[in-house]
């Protein structure tokens, strides 16, 4: 099929689009959070995160 002799495919977008987006792929993680059940730790690392949140977005955009 020509694959063996190094041919290029005539279809451009066959090897530079991906077959799912990057928007639609998930990391895997299914987590369900309460906010009744959070405890004291819980509450602190979910604020630790909304904080390192901020400060990438404002490393991308300088």
């Amino acid at each position: 099929m020509g694959r063996s002799r190094g041919q290029k495919t005539r279809d451009k977008n066959k090897s530079t689009m991906p077959q799912v987006p990057k928007t639609m792929k998930s990391d895997g993680y299914d987590v369900e959070f309460s906010t009744e059940l959070a405890d004291h730790e819980d509450l602190e690392a979910q604020a630790r995160a909304e904080a390192a949140g901020i400060r990438q977005s404002k490393r991308r955009k300088s």
